[in-house]
């Protein structure tokens, strides 16, 4: 063949290539690169899904806690990852990076401002609901659970084999596992055994380079950070493994609740005295509210006070009368249960068998699908004059579904120092308090006049509150604190404005980690920890 018929011939190929591949959507490009990057090559076109498939908007859904962010101007994700195998993460992580894609990690969905399924620029979302096994050694006391799980099911499989064994979270069972543990987790027995964090003795991680490592191979520093700095600043975690702890095969729980004609502002004033100095196998706390009046229908406040004691009615009764006996804790009021009953019962989802804990999709009336919420720390003891001021925001008409909690400290987190986990709120506070505000899911056109009064009594509690910093929960996330920059690319010093509330001093190791892990900042979103290099 004549050598200009060659020429020809290879230049109208060329120009087929080029139109082929211009023709090609992002999408298959994208998807090419998974099934090439994957060694589970058949496998993992199973478990994508783009908005042309029929299952993602139910798979992007399905998980969403929070309806504030389920609107038709929220961000969607570009593709969708469900991983079976470690090796379909490692390929998701390694071409997001070659195609200039970000990455959002959900567990549970709870993410208190959507940041494990909502990005701004594109992205990926990787679910982790197949990665859910939970296996517990009740001989050596310890169990490996996926970040996928929810505390549910690692309740329920802990039960099934040992009722006085037991691992100290959180009372909402459909919370996942891996955003709960990344933030610290508390629960009805972290005066006696501390925070889920603090009872972590392994992990197995995915970094950004796609290696699997555990808590030797990452470091003492990144084994650290990943217990309570955050989810999604440092890679992918897949499983932890817990130490549990022990429980007496009954504990006595009870519920009372007062109005302002009963004295409930005094009552709550000398709470505050109390709580904090009960004994350390005590859960009390206080929840605010609006109700109905049963006399006249009008609006009043209920503050209604909760505790599950680690003892029988019998020693409970005894020391309330001692330590308050202003509360008139009678032994009608007093239920006695197991902790795994206790669970359910606190949670809202009671006269249900104890396999409700496996269902993570149950409703219960905890929030409503739209909500904001905040939180602050308390280390001096409020006024009666302050805590009045409460009572007058639950006669606005928002406050219908708002709601605000007093979680007494004390106990063993006065002990464990603050820089043995990032989470640092420790010796010192009193209690912790959460706001929270929710609204019906055709209100959300009307959501900033909820925003709006749950700011308006963060503003006024201020004088009553930790300061410099103003202290702040990472798991209750609230961006009104501050954020990263456009694009989630942000310098030590703006990052640090919002990172020293949640972490105070901690903050500084945790960049450090960062450093370390993630040198490139590819797990980003705006409150993750920066790296090193972005200190200014």
């Amino acid at each position: 063949m004549e050598p200009q018929y060659i020429s020809l011939m290879l230049g109208l190929l060329l120009a087929a290539f080029l139109t082929l591949s211009s023709a090609t959507s992002p999408h298959d490009n994208f998807l090419r690169c998974l099934s090439l990057s994957s060694n589970q090559s058949s496998s993992i076109a199973r478990v994508v899904f783009t908005p042309d498939n029929s299952s993602y908007s139910t798979i992007l859904e399905s998980r969403i806690r929070n309806h504030r962010f389920w609107t038709t101007d929220t961000p969607k994700p570009f593709v969708i990852v469900t991983p079976l195998l470690a090796s379909h993460i490692q390929a998701t992580i390694h071409c997001s990076r070659n195609h200039g894609l970000q990455l959002r990690i959900r567990s549970g969905g709870h993410d208190y401002e959507g940041l494990s399924f909502v990005s701004h620029v594109r992205f990926v979302l990787v679910d982790l609901i197949n990665f859910r096994s939970v296996d517990v050694d009740v001989e050596n006391r310890v169990a490996w659970v996926q970040s996928g799980a929810i505390l549910g099911e690692l309740y329920y499989k802990i039960a099934e084999k040992n009722k006085t064994l037991a691992f100290p979270g959180g009372i909402c069972h459909t919370v996942g596992i891996g955003g709960y543990m990344s933030g610290g987790g508390y629960g009805l027995l972290f005066r006696k055994y501390g925070l889920a964090a603090d009872n972590v003795i392994d992990a197995r991680l995915i970094d950004v380079y796609g290696r699997i490592l555990d808590r030797q191979s990452m470091g003492e520093d990144v084994f650290w950070a990943i217990r309570g700095g955050g989810g999604g600043s440092f890679g992918i975690v897949l499983s932890w493994k817990l130490k549990l702890v022990s429980v007496p095969p009954i504990g006595t729980l009870f519920t009372v609740r007062r109005t302002l004609e009963q004295n409930a502002i005094n009552l709550i004033h000398k709470w505050q005295y109390v709580a904090p100095k009960m004994p350390h196998g005590m859960y009390f706390d206080v929840a605010l509210s609006q109700v109905k009046s049963t006399r006249d229908g009008k609006k009043t406040v209920v503050s209604s006070f909760i505790a599950f004691f680690l003892g029988s009615t019998d020693e409970l009764v005894p020391l309330m009368h001692e330590r308050f006996p202003e509360l008139g804790i009678r032994k009608k009021d007093c239920i006695e249960m197991s902790w795994i009953e206790s669970i359910i019962y606190l949670g809202k989802i009671r006269n249900q068998p104890l396999e409700v804990l496996l269902d993570r999709d149950f409703q219960t009336p905890l929030t409503l699908p739209s909500y904001k919420s905040k939180s602050d720390y308390v280390k001096e003891l409020i006024s009666e004059i302050g805590l009045k001021g409460l009572w007058t925001s639950f006669s606005e008409n928002e406050a219908e579904f708002g709601v605000i909690y007093f979680f007494s400290y004390g106990g063993i987190m006065d002990e464990i120092p603050e820089s043995s986990t990032p989470f640092p709120h420790r010796a010192g506070n009193l209690y912790k308090i959460i706001y929270n505000v929710g609204w019906k899911e055709q209100d959300n056109i009307n959501s900033d006049k909820y925003i709006d009064w749950i700011r308006r009594i963060y503003g006024y509690m201020g004088t009553y509150v930790s300061k410099s910093p103003r202290e702040a929960y990472i798991n209750y996330r609230d961006l009104d604190i501050g954020t990263n920059s456009e694009g989630n690319t942000t310098s030590y010093a703006r990052a640090s404005v919002w990172g020293r509330k949640y972490f105070k001093n901690n903050f500084d190791r945790l960049v450090l980690a960062k450093t370390m892990i993630d040198p490139e900042n590819f797990f980003r979103h705006e409150q993750s920890i920066p790296p090193l290099w972005k200190k200014e």
